[in-house]
């Protein structure tokens, strides 16, 4: 490889200024040159018509900061197969040709890496940095641990003012269909309950395990102070089992419907169960926050941090994952390495899989949630009970930091 182009494409996160020091770095270490094709997918399309590229110089790849959230290169969403053009491969490989391309580092998610695997397929050389916040891969992807922290992050804060009005605050993160980061940003921030994709939600259980909890706080608090924080993925289902979608916007390049109001359904859910139960107005009164036709049940309310979720800062993990699975990248890709996904270096070894297999989804481990069930936090289901088994280790399992 003497010449290697980068792109980043998908959702933007933490990690992939990393991922872009990692490639151009060890390219340059190698005697190569690194140039970036901007705004992802639309990007490489459109190579052809560009006059010229951007190329990573050592003065150039210092101007990028790795700790910055986000992408120097831009992002896009297509999907190169959907594009209405019989000869797009051959006009992306005339591209590639016009600027000596030799073959591309692409960081991105299983949107991203389903145009990998296409575009390898015709003969286009590629090897695959994982990003992704949702942490849906077979592999860890850039971009999760910070979004996972600052979830976490926005829950503690939200619990100032959850505790002055003495609400229950229901806190909508990205999640489409698993419900990673939610989970481990809730569990962080010990919020009260957590609802995900991967776990059927019976609001009749979560009703119970909030008015005992937030009831329980505020009498037990000597200036009547509580909050009970949700949790919730963007992508649980309501009570018929359907997504919740915003039947108004249109599908993606890849297909999928834009999610919409999950935190608002489980709201509404929760504000009809507070107003028809019966106990609720003198659990009122006793805590003294009952003003009839003003004050007569708790107040539920949904925040959505949405993309600040997902800017801003990487954590050091991701920034540290992100070099290292960059200049994996580059390394694959120099021999002879194709249309693979970098899972982690460890021991001296890169490690990799197919492409293909890397980007099947990946849910939560539904069996695992019972631990933290044991710890008091709701799932919306009745708790699982226990049932671990010990394994002793022949030898410690591979790390990749």
């Amino acid at each position: 490889m003497k010449r290697v182009g980068i792109i980043t494409s998908g959702g933007d996160c933490g990690g992939l200024n990393g991922v872009i020091r990692g490639a151009a770095g060890m390219a340059l270490a190698s005697g190569a040159s690194c140039f970036i094709i901007p705004s992802g997918y639309a990007g490489l399309y459109n190579l052809v018509d560009f006059d010229t590229l951007t190329e990573l110089t050592p003065e150039r790849l210092d101007k990028i900061d790795a700790n910055l959230a986000g992408s120097d290169a831009g992002h896009s969403r297509v999907k190169i197969k959907k594009i209405d053009d019989p000869d797009k491969y051959q006009r992306i490989k005339k591209g590639m040709e016009k600027f000596k391309l030799d073959g591309l580092v692409i960081s991105g998610g299983d949107d991203s890496g389903s145009v990998l695997v296409d575009l390898n397929e015709h003969g286009i050389k590629c090897v695959h940095a994982p990003k992704t916040m949702d942490m849906d891969l077979q592999t860890y992807s850039v971009g999760a641990d910070s979004s996972i922290n600052r979830i976490a992050g926005f829950i503690e804060d939200l619990k100032t003012t959850a505790r002055t009005h003495r609400r229950i605050l229901v806190l909508e993160v990205f999640g489409r269909y698993v419900g990673h980061t939610a989970f481990r940003g809730g569990v962080a921030a010990d919020a009260d309950a957590i609802i995900i994709p991967e776990v059927p939600c019976d609001f009749d259980i979560l009703y119970k395990h909030m008015k005992d909890r937030f009831f329980g706080r505020i009498l037990n608090s000597d200036t009547r102070s509580g909050t009970y924080i949700i949790v919730v993925a963007e992508g649980i289902k309501n009570a018929s089992g359907e997504d919740i979608v915003d039947e108004n916007a249109p599908a993606d390049a890849f297909g999928h419907k834009r999610l919409a109001g999950a935190g608002e359904y489980v709201c509404q859910q929760l504000t009809k169960r507070l107003k028809s139960d019966a106990t609720v107005k003198g659990l009122m009164k006793e805590t003294g926050m009952f003003v009839k036709g003003i004050s007569e049940v708790p107040e539920v309310r949904s925040v959505a941090p949405g993309h600040l979720v997902r800017c801003g800062h990487s954590s050091a993990y991701d920034v540290n994952f992100g070099k290292e699975v960059g200049a994996a990248a580059f390394i694959l890709l120099n021999q002879g390495i194709s249309g693979v996904t970098v899972s982690g270096i460890s021991k001296g070894k890169i490690q990799y899989l197919e492409t293909k297999e890397a980007i099947k989804q990946n849910l939560v481990d539904t069996h695992q949630i019972a631990i933290y069930e044991a710890l008091g936090t709701c799932f919306g289901r009745t708790p699982e009970k226990m049932h671990p088994k010990a394994e002793k280790l022949a030898q410690a399992r591979e790390r990749h930091w």
